[in-house]
């Protein structure tokens, strides 16, 4: 029998039994599981299952106003009161078939601000329980150079934990807003001084006083001067970054009464977008455009024709540096708004112009813009994100300078050869290319630098250019008529498609 029994076991082992899962193994197992389908419904396969829509507002994390994001009423009302109620209150549509609409603007405190990859990631918290970090094309700039941005604290992390707790707190979701509090509160000890602003921001709206303490001293002890300051907080916050500062500090700028009178007249001015009257205080004081730093300030917040005009009032230096280290050009960069970019290159600003930290106006777009939108595509005819533009722009620039350097030097070195001549057909080559490229995006700023760059090769080789001016050919984008090039020099260089570029809408 014992041998029986040993025979039958060696010729055909048995295999243990599978361990069973202890009761809260088998618990967490099941939530997992519930968590990732649920988490399915996210997926723009299952929206046709959703029945209602959060509309984004215009602008909001720099996506197009009106886009939606598809939620499930039973699912976000079931884990967030505040959806509850809204859901419940809220009238039936007045199409059958519709979905009822939540707007964020209006919704939540900070909603205009919210951008669809915050929105999708609170979301999806509410569905799954787990808080996933949106892909890293929408949270890292785009300064990947040599000792460039380690995108620990880049504007765009920022951008999007600040949209983020905007979002939390709007829903009342408790635990989110201590998670990213905790967050900014990090980003507020490595950041840059301009880029804690729109955490002080948040701070207020939300009601997060230790966050917005914090916040306050950093600034307090920054070189941000006090009109950027005032301009850029509220009131009361301002009021109290001012008592903060030291009094030594915070005292320099009203040293002369009077002169800081006459400086705030002509930023009520701009601020009017009345020139004339700028150019009638600068007549009737001694006060001069760099003694107010009115183009950093037209830079800053006036409208772009409101710039150009200001600078045709006076000879203004646009390399002046505030008492925080910025030029114009800075200033303009911060803005992304490409059509001032334009307006002081054209007028000799330096690209290549650090502010006290070692940025130049290329680094301060690139660390303002997402990876995501350089991948984003446009459609044809329509422009590509300003702040990506401007990138462009300055590269533009950037490039010319070093061509004018490159060609001077060879001049000064030798007699000019064909061989400098084929490749300066080269140079003309790769701009009108890279102007058919500009006319598929139909976008005439950056027309207006190609224009721009395309003269000043011409001006640099000594070629003859009569009754020829950068304003022409952009002002000819608005007209029906081809005028033929200037430059017969140059052949089929000076193409029919580069008379397209330059006159075409």
């Amino acid at each position: 029998m014992e041998t029986s029994t040993i025979s039958f076991s060696s010729s055909s082992p048995l295999s243990p039994p599978p361990p069973q899962p202890a009761p809260h193994d088998l618990d967490a197992v099941s939530l997992d599981r519930l968590s990732k389908n649920l988490e399915h419904l996210l997926d723009p396969a299952f929206l046709n299952c959703a029945d209602a829509e959060i509309v984004l507002a215009t602008g909001g994390g720099g996506d197009p106003g009106g886009a939606v994001v598809d939620v499930h009423r039973c699912i976000v009302a079931a884990r967030s009161r505040f959806f509850y109620d809204h859901f419940s209150s809220a009238p039936n549509p007045a199409t059958a078939g519709e979905k009822p609409q939540l707007k964020l603007d209006g919704l939540v405190p900070g909603g205009c601000h919210i951008g669809r990859d915050a929105l999708v990631a609170v979301l999806g918290y509410l569905y799954t329980g787990r808080l996933r970090w949106p892909p890293r094309e929408a949270a890292v700039c785009l300064d990947d150079a040599v000792n460039g941005c380690t995108h620990d604290a880049c504007r765009p992390a920022i951008d999007f934990v600040v949209e983020s707790t905007y979002a939390a707190s709007g829903f009342q979701i408790s635990e989110l807003v201590s998670l990213f509090q905790r967050r900014l509160s990090d980003f507020v000890n490595k950041a840059l001084a301009e880029d804690i602003l729109p955490i002080v921001l948040v701070a207020s709206t939300c009601q997060l006083p230790d966050l917005l303490n914090q916040c306050i001293q950093r600034v307090a002890n920054s070189n941000l001067d006090n009109h950027y300051l005032e301009k850029r907080l509220p009131d009361d916050i301002y009021a109290k970054v001012k008592e903060a500062r030291m009094p030594d500090e915070s005292h320099t700028s009203i040293l002369d009464p009077e002169h800081e009178k006459r400086v705030r007249n002509i930023h009520k001015a701009l601020d009017s977008d009345d020139v004339d009257l700028v150019g009638m205080l600068l007549k009737e004081s001694p006060v001069t455009l760099d003694d107010a730093f009115a183009i950093h300030y037209a830079a800053a917040y006036c409208e772009p024709k409101v710039l150009a005009e200001l600078l045709k009032l006076d000879s203004a230096n646009v390399n002046l540096k505030n008492s925080s280290g910025y030029t114009p050009l800075h200033m303009a960069c911060m803005r992304r708004e490409p059509d001032i970019i334009v307006s002081l290159i054209e007028k000799g600003a330096h690209v290549l112009e650090r502010t006290q930290d070692g940025r130049d106006a290329l680094t301060i777009c690139k660390r303002l813009t997402r990876e995501k939108d350089r991948s984003e595509k446009s459609e044809k005819c329509k422009e590509r994100s300003k702040a990506y533009l401007c990138i462009g722009i300055l590269q533009q620039e950037i490039k010319r300078k070093q061509f004018i350097l490159e060609y001077q030097m060879s001049a000064e070195e030798s007699i000019t050869t064909p061989l400098i001549i084929d490749n300066f057909h080269m140079r003309l080559l790769n701009l009108e290319n890279r102007g058919q490229h500009v006319l598929i995006l139909a976008c005439h700023v950056e027309a207006r630098l190609v224009c721009n760059n395309l003269v000043m090769l011409i001006i640099v080789a000594g070629y003859p250019c009569p009754s020829f001016t950068i304003d022409c050919l952009y002002l000819g984008m608005c007209s029906d008529k081809l005028v033929p090039f200037p430059c017969p020099e140059f052949g089929s260089i000076c193409s029919d498609e580069l008379n397209l570029l330059l006159y075409s809408q």
